[in-house]
């Protein structure tokens, strides 16, 4: 029990509210362990890093999600499949976010904590 590894960041969640900041987590934790291609399209990995990938990415995903990818047994398969399940969020949450960011002033606001409110609900 000692041996089990804290999580990095946190866990993608089942609902995938998370998914965005979740991508940029793994790739750059992926890219730090010099694991990144394993990720990648037509990448000759060999097994030992593929499985290195493989449990890492299970490691940090909501547990219903891992028995519903239980039988995946490649690190690219399991990230295609993610990316499928939950890639429509850049199209519906990002470009809210942006125009929320571009409509933000300061001026707007009676208090520095309305503001600030505000500034981390875009953020998140």
């Amino acid at each position: 029990m000692a041996n089990i590894e804290n999580r990095k960041f946190i866990a993608l969640d089942i609902s995938g509210k998370n998914y965005l900041s979740w991508v940029l987590d793994v790739k750059l934790h992926l890219s730090a362990k010099k694991l990144r291609h394993t990720i990648d399209e037509d990448n000759a990995a060999p097994n030992d890093e593929r499985v290195t990938a493989l449990i890492f990415l299970r490691h940090h995903i909501y547990d219903d999600l891992k028995y519903e990818y239980l039988i995946v047994e490649n690190p690219l398969e399991l990230w295609q499949n993610l990316n499928d399940r939950f890639e429509h969020l850049k199209v519906v949450v990002l470009p809210k976010a942006l125009n929320d960011w571009s409509q933000l002033r300061f001026q707007n606001f009676k208090t520095f904590s309305e503001y600030n409110s505000t500034l981390f609900k875009i953020v998140s």
